[in-house]
């Protein structure tokens, strides 16, 4: 008697597990897809003075030989990399 009783319980559960996963109503983030280095790239090997004449978004970090730097990513922050003879050596995003 028990063993009919306890198939179907098992049965039961396992059908309950089958049921579809509700869509998840979290919001997507609206987060910028670049920070704008795509079009500044003719600036890489360039002397870093060329910078003094532009402007660059809030939150962009120039950032020279040695300087200490968070290490968080930020798709949407700009940053300048230069190196040791005083010229742009990388332009990206992070």
């Amino acid at each position: 008697m028990r063993g009919p009783l306890i198939l179907s319980l098992m049965s039961g559960l396992a059908l309950a597990a089958c049921e579809p996963v509700p869509e998840s109503s979290t919001p997507e983030l609206d987060l910028p897809q670049n920070c704008g280095a795509e079009e500044l790239q003719d600036l890489v090997g360039q002397p870093k003075s060329v910078l003094d004449s532009k402007d660059f978004p809030a939150g962009t970090r120039i950032i020279g030989p040695g300087d200490a730097v968070t290490a968080d990513y930020r798709a949407d922050r700009l940053n300048i990399e230069i190196n040791r003879d005083d010229r742009i050596e990388k332009i990206g995003c992070f």
